[in-house]
């Protein structure tokens, strides 16, 4: 209710106070008869519908009780005057083909000609309505009198209504209908509207015949009963405003700003002596009696609006609606989806054959299209495969960790134990423990060149092939041997594998071992940790009949072997993690514990998140008695 009211008083007290300053002005002079006030009837009416017809009906009143208007007079004159203020809010919300129905507003061509169309229809019914009903109550002269009413109808319209909606656009006080959901004659009420049209025409015309008041009182009925027939006719709106401005309401913008701008200079220039001599306005005075300087600024502002209207209209036609139809697309993009939208190529379609910057632009959008789809469907289909790959690499992982040892050898002499982290899914390390008759216990630790799947199958094999080895031969030298030449054979890619290879014997406490190109082992006795001076040998896969050699070393406490994945290790600033620190960190640590874990630990400390670079493995041997 307070919306209503607030709806209401608005209109009510500015129609007042509009009315009240243009009669305190006392408009005579070389501006003629001018009533202002009555162009706010389209004002208030498009703007705030019924409610705002009321309003200023009410302040009509008020302003013609106050000036001693003939009771008949101010009746007839305010009965239309609310009419003729709900037909413009009429008019504004209906549908028209091709376009949505939206609040008031002069965003496009279409909506500034729907706004010049309503203000000029409802311009000459009303000057129309009250010509006559002058004429009829005090003999004026018809044609003197619709002059009046049309011209003042028709700027103060214009002028304001452009003013009021601007405004209502910051300050959204709009009334707009509530949703249609009830169906009702559309051809009825286009051909109400069309017949009122068509009456005011004619009547208008019958003003130059001296028609006599009997006529002159059927065509008032006719034109009331057209009138209000109209006015039955439900609403239509919805809420589909859009966000922002767009480049066309921009434009528009300014072009109204120029109009109006235009219309107060010539206003201003009606009263210099030379523009009046030059555009001769005492003749327009002799053709327009009632207010001849209004007259003038209003042929100088047609001079300029109608070459205005038409180039924007061009501009809107050839370049922003095209650019409105490109700019659909970005309702239809999405991150890795398809722009599944064949009517946006049907759409800029229209525009392929243009010779112009449009025409290659709707031709780039529709290739753009076309490859953004062949690319994600190429890009799903890759998906697809890295998926498979990631199955199947998750498989690999697996069976790569099952051919390792899962759990510590332990009894009461002693404990081997190891540890692998590949930096890919899978790796090119790998160790092996297991024992072989007589007390004998192989310790194997290798690292095969690159990362992932080929150092993964490389490793692989290699492992399977040393336990096929020693089956046949306890030689860690001929072990080597044996192993080298059987990889070189096969080695197309020209890959290697550094490997350790050693045999202990609890009965003698000596590790028997060989070495192909792998890092020395730190062992343990009563000095602490130390990397044991042993051959490096050649790395197996380079050069076949290569004669390894065994070496020999008391077993005391403690032997430990890795993968250069430990040593490389690199931290944020690019150091590394060392051969020293490794060593020191023995040395802190004691043999008391399983070392695994806290070595991983003092590493990610070292690297301090840095992602890990190579695989990284460790088997130690450790004496319990």
């Amino acid at each position: 209710m307070k919306q209503k009211l607030k709806k209401i008083l608005i209109p009510f007290f500015l129609m007042l106070a509009f009315i009240a300053i243009t009669e305190s002005l006392d408009i005579l002079m070389d501006f003629g008869i001018f009533t202002p006030h009555v162009g706010m009837l389209f004002v208030f009416g498009i703007l705030f519908g019924p409610y705002g017809a009321i309003g200023s009906v009410m302040a009509n009143i008020v302003s013609d009780v106050y000036n001693g208007y003939n009771p008949i007079m101010i009746i007839c004159s305010e009965i239309i005057s609310f009419a003729i203020s709900c037909l413009a809010y009429k008019l504004w919300y209906s549908s028209y083909r091709g376009h949505e129905i939206t609040k008031p507003k002069l965003d496009t061509t279409f909506h500034l000609g729907l706004f010049l169309s309503i203000m000029l229809i409802c311009g000459t019914i009303y000057a129309v309505f009250h010509g006559e009903i002058f004429h009829l109550i005090y003999k004026s002269p018809l044609e003197y009198i619709m002059q009046v009413y049309l011209i003042s109808f028709v700027n103060i319209a214009f002028v304001f209504g452009i003013l009021h909606i601007w405004v209502s656009k910051k300050i959204d006080f709009i009334h707009t209908p509530k949703t249609l959901k009830k169906q009702f004659n559309k051809k009825l009420y286009t051909a109400l509207l069309i017949s009122l049209i068509t009456v005011t025409v004619i009547t208008t015309a019958s003003y130059f015949l001296k028609l006599n008041n009997s006529i002159i009182i059927g065509e008032l009925i006719l034109l009331a009963i057209l009138l209000f027939a109209y006015l039955t006719k439900p609403v239509q709106y919805s809420e589909t405003e859009s966000e922002g401005d767009s480049v066309v309401e921009k434009i528009m913008t300014m072009f109204l700003l120029t109009t109006l701008f235009i219309v107060v200079l010539g206003i201003l220039q009606s009263f210099i002596p030379e523009a009046r001599h030059i555009v001769n306005i005492d003749y327009i005075d002799n053709f327009l009696p009632a207010m001849p300087v209004i007259a003038f600024a209003d042929i100088i502002t047609i001079l300029f609006f109608i070459p205005g209207f038409n180039i924007i209209l061009y501009v809107e036609k050839k370049v922003i609606n095209p650019i409105k139809s490109f700019s659909e697309i970005e309702d239809f993009i999405a991150e890795n989806k398809k722009i599944e939208a064949e009517g946006l190529v049907n759409l800029y379609s229209e525009y392929i054959n243009e010779t112009d910057e449009i025409g290659k632009l709707a031709r780039s959008y529709t290739d753009l299209i076309k490859h953004n789809n062949s690319y994600i469907e190429n890009i799903h289909e890759i998906e697809g495969e890295k998926e498979r790959i990631k199955a199947e690499l998750d498989i690999a992982t697996k069976i790569q960790a099952s051919n390792l040892p899962t759990k510590a050898i332990e009894n009461e002499n002693y404990i081997v134990a190891g540890y692998s982290k590949p930096a890919k899914e899978v790796g090119g390390d790998f160790f092996d423990y297991y024992h072989l008759d007589d007390g004998r216990l192989v310790i194997v630790i290798g690292d095969a060149s690159g990362k992932g799947v080929p150092a993964a199958l490389l490793a692989t094999i290699t492992q399977v092939m040393i336990k096929q080895i020693l089956q046949h031969n306890r030689d860690p030298s001929k072990v080597l041997y044996s192993l080298n030449n059987q990889i070189c054979e096969t080695n197309s890619e020209t890959m290697f594998i550094t490997l350790w290879v050693g045999i202990y014997d609890r009965n003698t406490g000596k590790i028997t071992f060989s070495n192909a190109g792998h890092n020395p082992p730190i062992i343990k006795d009563n000095d602490g940790y130390k990397y044991l001076k042993i051959n490096t040998g050649i790395v197996l896969g380079i050069m076949e009949d290569f004669e390894f050699t065994n070496e020999e070393v008391t077993f005391s406490e403690e032997i430990i072997l890795y993968t250069d994945g430990i040593t490389d290790a690199n931290n944020t600033q690019q150091e590394m993690y060392g051969e020293d620190r490794l060593l020191n960190f023995f040395n802190r640590h004691g043999a008391d514990k399983n070392p695994i874990a806290p070595l991983l630990k003092d590493i990610d400390e070292f690297t301090d998140g840095e992602e890990q670079f190579d695989d990284m493995t460790l088997v130690y041997l450790k004496d319990k008695s």
